[in-house]
């Protein structure tokens, strides 16, 4: 009894060490295929490099396009004024009627801030900022309304609810006009709004032709080891056994492309930031490029591999399954 129970936990072990061992050597393979044909790259460098080359910038534009896209949208968010709507009260109004017009408006939700600018306020920074000085004095009255500034809330800033809030705000007894400068945001929306169309479409082209590229050379590797396919698969190698290192090579390019991309993109920007700090001077103003942040550079990153996959993938199911032993 003692021996037939020794013999059944002999082979539940062996079982265990069988399993274990396969488990450890499925990882084994697959690091060893991966090693091979990162190898075979670099036994081939000038071909390695150029199409590695290829789909690094094939990817370094669209992603520049990109973050110059996300940089233009964060500049006008940070532009406070972009809708800024002025009411001129009419001219009957008086202080204590316009700050019950204040408090009003301060409850609004579609509202973020309300400043009040009294006449003589108005008439000052009128004098200061247009130069014109002591000439001013010889006014008999001053010709300039009380104004209320109202910056809408975030969710309201884009051209049709800021046009929205405009009307709503004219409609209030102590205002006599309300001014929406609204044509140049309306420009800006729409030219982000291309860009991003654009930046799309030049992006799925050029994911398209690195597929391609890849999958080309992919198919150059299958047919210049037609033979050794042919013996592996007489000798009863498994399609998978056969296909991983050609798709492991796929995934070596994407990740070294995806690399020489980031790499791309960071040379592109710092040769950027110069040309755009002097036009940022222009307008008085200090502006750095945001680069890759850490999630979008993961994101670059897999991306490239997957394409990287995706063009060996193609390539290997299409040509690997035409060679066969006659």
């Amino acid at each position: 009894m003692s021996i037939l129970f020794k013999g059944r936990s002999q082979g539940a072990s062996e079982r265990k060490i069988n399993i274990a061992q396969r488990f450890v050597m499925f990882f084994v393979n697959h690091i060893r295929q991966a090693l091979g044909s990162l190898g075979e790259l670099w036994r081939q460098p000038a071909a390695s490099l150029m199409t590695i080359g290829v789909l690094g910038l094939s990817i370094t534009l669209p992603s520049t396009l990109y973050i110059l896209v996300k940089n233009t949208e964060k500049i006008s968010a940070g532009w406070e004024q972009a809708a800024e709507i002025s009411l001129f009260l009419k001219e009957q109004t008086s202080a204590a009627e316009a700050q019950q017009l204040l408090t009003r408006l301060q409850t609004w939700s579609e509202i973020d801030r309300v400043v009040y600018v009294p006449a003589d306020e108005a008439l000052e920074e009128f004098k200061q900022l247009s130069g014109l000085g002591d000439a001013v004095k010889y006014l008999e009255s001053n010709p300039l309304p009380d104004v209320v500034l109202v910056t809408p809330a975030e969710k309201h800033t884009a051209p049709t609810a800021a046009q929205l809030l405009l009307e709503k705000l004219k409609r209030q007894r102590e205002v006599d006009i309300g001014k929406l400068d609204i044509e140049w945001l309306e420009r800006l929306y729409g030219f982000l709004q291309i860009a991003t169309e654009l930046v799309t479409i030049i992006g799925l082209l050029l994911f398209v032709a690195v597929v391609l590229i890849v999958g080309n050379t992919i198919r150059l590797n299958i047919l210049n080891k037609r033979d050794e396919i042919l013996v592996m698969k007489l000798v009863g190698a498994t399609d998978g056994f056969i296909h991983r290192p050609f798709l492991y090579t796929g995934f070596w390019y994407g990740l070294l492309g995806g690399v020489i991309a980031w790499m791309a993109v960071i040379i592109i920007l710092w040769w950027m930031d110069s040309s755009i700090q002097a036009f940022a001077s222009l307008y008085d103003k200090s502006f750095h490029i945001t680069g890759l942040t850490g999630s979008a550079l993961m994101t670059m990153l897999l991306l490239s591999v997957l394409l990287g996959l995706g063009g060996s993938l193609i390539s290997v199911q299409r040509h690997v399954r035409e060679i066969e032993p006659q």
